[in-house]
């Protein structure tokens, strides 16, 4: 297969996998749910440790078939596979496969469902509508391509402070810089129109991530702050030359003092669309 297209902020970091495990089909695809029937196949994009993923394989049954890709091999995969074994999963199968090539991966198959959550947003901004037509090529007539993802500019919080603006500014100058459209939430329905699907085959909806318990916000502020020091996040914004090692740190801490507010509260907004193959 051709060395992968796709770049990542994030990496596989366990920060990063920390809030990967913690998404399942009713948190993350939940718009999706009503669609999904009992002997469907669907293909997973970036399918990470594959607990999304997972949660398909049990709705549509032992009939049924779920495919779940990445676009780097090795421990994410590894990973994935080992979790399946462990909830006695049989009808998934997890292997490598890049966006961009998903008419020469899956020549002789076509999905009731090509499925991607937080995964447009990561790649080349000026390819979306391209990887879209990929998902459009490998979806039976009749399927359905959804997709999820954020929208960053819409994300709001409590108390508001300079660290969290900082931030927020920070985390879009090196995504953009990597080549990614963070308020990709909001572009779903232009991307999908690009891609050659008609409006009146694109059902659009919104759903959002809060964390506002001490429990939620201890593990989200976390999370982020160790993100921010040890993730591909602080190598791809070192490396550009976009933040130094004083200003990481301080976001960090800034992350840190906010789990700390009993009065804390963080909201993000997710743009789904669904859209209907002819």
């Amino acid at each position: 297969m051709p060395e992968t297209t796709a770049i990542y902020i994030h990496g596989h970091h366990e920060s990063v996998l920390r809030s990967h495990n913690w998404r399942t089909a009713q948190n993350s695809a939940s718009y999706l749910l009503p669609c999904i029937q009992p002997n469907m196949h669907i293909l997973d994009i970036g399918c990470g440790p594959g607990t999304i993923t997972l949660d398909f394989a049990t709705l549509v049954g032992p009939t049924g078939h779920i495919t779940g890709i990445e676009p780097f091999p090795g421990d994410i995969l590894t990973q994935a596979r080992e979790t399946a074994t462990s909830r006695g999963i049989t009808n998934v199968e997890f292997k490598t496969g890049d966006i961009f090539q998903l008419e020469e991966l899956f020549k002789n198959r076509k999905f009731d469902i090509v499925h991607v959550h937080q995964v447009l947003q990561h790649i080349d901004r000026e390819r979306v509508s391209e990887a879209l037509m990929q998902m459009k090529a490998v979806t039976k007539p009749g399927g359905i391509v959804a997709v999820r993802e954020t929208d960053f500019a819409a994300t709001t919080w409590f108390p508001a402070s300079a660290g969290m603006t900082e931030w927020m500014d920070t985390y879009q100058l090196v995504a953009r810089a990597n080549g990614g459209e963070t308020d990709a939430g909001r572009r779903l329905v232009s991307w999908a129109l690009g891609a050659g699907f008609a409006r009146d085959k694109i059902t659009t909806s919104a759903g959002t991530w809060c964390y506002s318990t001490p429990d939620e916000r201890e593990w989200w502020s976390r999370m982020w702050a160790d993100r921010t020091l040890s993730s591909n996040f602080k190598t791809t914004a070192l490396k550009n030359g976009l933040v130094d090692e004083e200003k990481l740190n301080r976001i960090a801490d800034t992350w840190t003092e906010w789990g700390k507010s009993e009065d804390g509260w963080f909201a993000i907004l997710h743009g789904e669309i669904i859209c209907r193959v002819d």
